[in-house]
């Protein structure tokens, strides 16, 4: 095991332990949204600390700014802009935005296999 390198039973432990921070968060947040605030910050520090990536079902849950708890209706807004995700901040002002990949890619292919459908016949 090389330096600073943590064993891969330690990060998988991390990464369930950071599942459980973020399903409380969102269990917390009507009652005690501090409460559900920290949970967010604990979970950032066991990803810094363990060198892992937050579960891609947690990323856009909380503001990477001010690194609180986002719950949509009640401290952020999602809305469709321009073929792309934007989710505003409520506490900061902060705005993620996060583009159509998937939908952009299909539309594409089914672009160029009409085309190539219309030069076969």
């Amino acid at each position: 095991m090389s330096r600073g390198k943590r064993p891969k039973w330690m990060i998988e432990i991390a990464i369930e332990r950071m599942n459980i921070l973020f399903e409380r968060a969102e269990m917390e947040f009507i009652t005690h949204p501090e409460r559900s605030d920290r949970y967010v910050e604990l979970a950032l520090k066991l990803s810094t600390k363990y060198n892992t990536k937050i579960p891609e079902r947690w990323k856009r849950r909380y503001c990477r700014k001010c690194k609180k708890f986002l719950y949509p209706g009640h401290n952020c807004t999602v809305r469709l802009i321009n073929s792309e995700v934007n989710i505003f901040c409520g506490e900061c002002g902060h705005v993620m935005k996060i583009p159509y990949r998937k939908e952009k890619k299909l539309k594409r292919r089914a672009k160029y296999e009409s085309i190539k459908k219309r030069n076969d016949e």
